[in-house]
């Protein structure tokens, strides 16, 4: 396996200066800025800064391939070899800091004959094949070739001996490989040891035997892998399902953000002729960074598949009959004033702000206040009255700040998988420790478990458990709560030790660092809970509607079976899921690409997706729908444009639409106050998580089980499975 950490890349004498002494009582002072000239330009940088670094600062570009700035440093490709002056030989600009008073050279004779040099060699073996490679275009190696490369080689031979050949590797139905294309810049290694925690990727042989592969014939399976894509330099690993399919200059780029969890990952939707060729990971350092989780890199091919295109009414004999809009809007309209006020709402895990708020008008409107989420969450105390009792208020960012972390019944491996990448560059780099009350699962990084029982929430807030005095040490704890602990019977006892246990944690540390934080699970709940849905689904099962709708609620958190027959289902959705079987009345509705929506991750953190394709067939947009029915009912809603209704939801909530601000939750200690008063006991019934392994992680929502690609990916799984090589995901 080659891995270089960062700590044995940089010589000693650099660890010296940028390291800190163990056990030291006092503050050591900060090194002083020493000055550097990078062509002739002077820049003051800190002691340990690399030569690659120190350029950048001037805008001065050196060409690497296998130098990341969130990886590792390697120094093995090169590319970035660069004249210091008095130096008899070029130096490696990524692993070389710089020494006071250095004058370094970027673009002398010996810089570019080296960079010639370099290129020469890698296009010796290099198959050449960039008409018929995925890369083209979006190439490093191509780039680079044309930029520093040379016009002639001197390798002739070359053609009588034959070029070096790799046999291509079978890693998953996700990652196409051409192994003859690799230059062993090995950070596809380096990222899958570093931040995925899968050390199935290393390096086999020697000089032109070396390879890269997984050793044995096994795949490459992890929540992240998708993101070696992106940073292969050259054509080696490239999108199986992007394979031949399109030329990122024939695309259309649009910026936009995933939903098919609650971090509210950054992505860019490429777009041709009315389709979604693809999903890219944007930049974004407060949410995903630069990476991406396969399920959302690669479900998008479920955005056409099994799409409701057209409104259908139930037939005499149970069966969806297509019909048109007027036909369909008639005989909802029919049904919602024939119920009054007994009309219910379910919004599940996709709806975004503009939808929530709009039928949530039309149910106030109508004279009903049974505005409900899927997800239940205690309703009693402050569970949903106080927005700090159901965020993460520590930010994805502040995570990497923490000393110690407390998981209490989530997997955020599956979960969130960027939270959980979070968790694991802190456990990297800043040696974090964490504990993990809860099913004893593979995160991909050590951890104490606690055990299962809740009750050892009670031991460790009182001090009893040996975790509390790590919890009490630290100078920044956190405590991750999985929301689904919430749904459970004692949600609010757990709810309330919880808090107790912030609250206590907080008095000690101060309270500019924030302790509490519940890690939500799909992208609608926030906002449905700052607009005031009801968190669960009890209450209507306690009092069935006469009407029911379902806001893209596919998760059966209430079947047919719980309503009388004479109650109206009317679905409204994007996808012929588990929600638009049980309806009576169905209304296609756009996908999330397919709308400017808002929707509001674990964080709190508003931010909006932009129309990439037009819905297909008859779809529209919900909150238009919304709107069309509540006009026909006679209960017109006063927003006709998408500037208007994002005016109702900023007197509802201003959050709402402050795009890319994650707004602080407030009253800590009057929700622990609050919660105390409704608390009751906690159950015996060990704690439980959803997401177990990686099949558990490829089908959640309606999208993800339309997709052909993700359900290869659970073939994937079930296959390695009965290979002795399998990791369950299960400690």
């Amino acid at each position: 396996m080659l891995r270089v950490p960062l700590s044995k890349a940089l010589p000693n004498a650099v660890k010296a200066v940028c390291s800190p002494k163990r056990g030291s009582t006092t503050l050591a002072k900060a090194p002083e800025k020493i000055e550097v000239f990078i062509d002739d330009k002077s820049v003051m940088v800190e002691p340990g800064t690399t030569v690659l670094q120190a350029a950048a600062m001037v805008g001065v570009e050196i060409p690497r391939f296998c130098y990341h700035e969130r990886l590792a440093v390697a120094g093995n490709c090169r590319m970035c070899l660069v004249e210091v002056e008095k130096s008899p030989k070029p130096v490696a600009a990524c692993a070389m800091p710089v020494m006071k008073g250095w004058r370094i050279k970027t673009n002398s004779d010996m810089t570019k004959k080296a960079r010639e040099g370099v290129m020469e060699f890698l296009l010796v073996n290099h198959p050449l094949d960039c008409p018929i490679c995925d890369q083209g275009g979006e190439c490093d190696l191509q780039d680079q070739s044309m930029a520093f490369g040379s016009d002639r080689s001197r390798f002739t031979d070359i053609q009588f001996s034959g070029k070096r050949a790799v046999e291509d590797k079978d890693v998953g139905p996700l990652i196409k490989t051409v192994m003859t294309r690799c230059i062993h810049c090995t950070r596809c290694i380096r990222f899958a040891s570093e931040v995925a925690g899968i050390d199935d990727l290393g390096t086999t042989g020697r000089g032109s035997d070396m390879q890269i592969g997984t050793y044995v014939e096994k795949f490459f399976l992890s929540e992240l892998s998708g993101n070696v894509i992106d940073l292969c330099p050259v054509g080696a690993l490239t999108s199986k399902p992007y394979a031949f399919t399109a030329r990122p200059w024939e695309t259309r780029k649009t910026e936009s953000v995933d939903v098919l969890d609650a971090v509210g990952s950054n992505i860019i939707v490429s777009t041709r002729t009315g389709e979604v060729m693809r999903i890219l990971p944007r930049l974004n350092e407060e949410v995903n960074e630069e990476w991406l989780s396969d399920k959302a890199r690669f479900s998008y091919d479920g955005l056409k598949r099994q799409r409701l295109i057209t409104p259908m009414l139930k037939g005499p004999e149970g069966e969806l009959l297509p019909v048109e809009w007027e036909d369909a809007l008639s005989f909802a309209s029919k049904a919602i004033r024939d119920a009054g006020s007994e009309i219910g709402v379910i919004a599940g895990g996709q709806a975004d702000a503009e939808a929530l708020i709009a039928l949530k008008d039309l149910i106030n409107k109508l004279g009903s206040e049974l505005v409900c989420t899927e997800r239940a969450f205690p309703d009693d105390g402050a569970g949903t009255d106080l927005r700090s009792s159901y965020l993460l208020n520590s930010k994805i960012t502040g995570i990497e700040e923490a000393d110690v972390v407390l998981l209490i019944g989530t997997n955020p491996r599956f979960e969130a998988p960027l939270v959980n990448s979070r968790i694991r560059k802190a456990w990297v780099h800043n040696e974090l420790e964490v504990g993990l009350i809860g099913p004893c699962v593979n995160l991909t990084y050590s951890f104490d478990h606690l055990g299962e029982d809740p009750n050892v929430i009670e031991e460790v807030l009182s001090g009893k458990h040996p975790f509390a005095k790590k919890l009490l040490n630290a100078k920044k704890p956190l405590i991750i709560l999985g929301s689904q602990q919430l749904e459970r019977n004692d949600g609010v006892a757990i709810l309330s030790k919880v808090q107790q246990m912030a609250k206590h944690l907080s008095s000690k540390i101060g309270s500019e660092w924030k302790v509490l934080n519940i890690l939500q699970q799909v992208a609608s709940q926030v906002a449905a809970l700052d607009l005031g849905y009801k968190a669960g689904v009890e209450s209507l099962k306690e009092c069935p509607p006469k009407v029911l709708f379902l806001l893209g609620a596919d998760e059966c958190a209430i079947t047919r079976d719980d309503l009388p027959q004479s109650t109206t289902v009317i679905y409204l959705g994007s996808h012929g899921d588990n929600g638009a079987s049980m309806a009576d009345i169905v209304l296609p509705a756009a996908a999330y690409t397919e709308k400017q929506a808002t929707y509001v991750n674990t964080e709190g953190r508003a931010q909006q997706t932009l129309v990439a394709v037009t819905p297909p067939g008859m779809a529209r947009e919900d909150w238009k729908i919304i709107r069309a029915i509540s006009e026909v009912v006679g209960k017109k809603l006063p927003y006709d444009t998408l500037n208007e209704i994002r005016g109702r939801l900023e007197q509802v909530s201003p959050n709402l639409t402050r795009y890319g601000e994650a707004e602080e939750a407030n009253f800590y200690d009057q929700a622990v106050e609050l919660s105390k008063e409704a608390c009751n006991k906690l159950d015996c019934e060990p704690l439980e998580v959803k997401y177990k392994d990686l099949e558990d992680y490829y089908m959640t929502d309606p999208i993800s089980r339309a997709s052909t690609t993700m359900a290869k990916c659970v073939q994937a799984v079930r296959k390695q499975k009965e290979s002795k090589y399998y990791d369950s995901g299960t400690a």
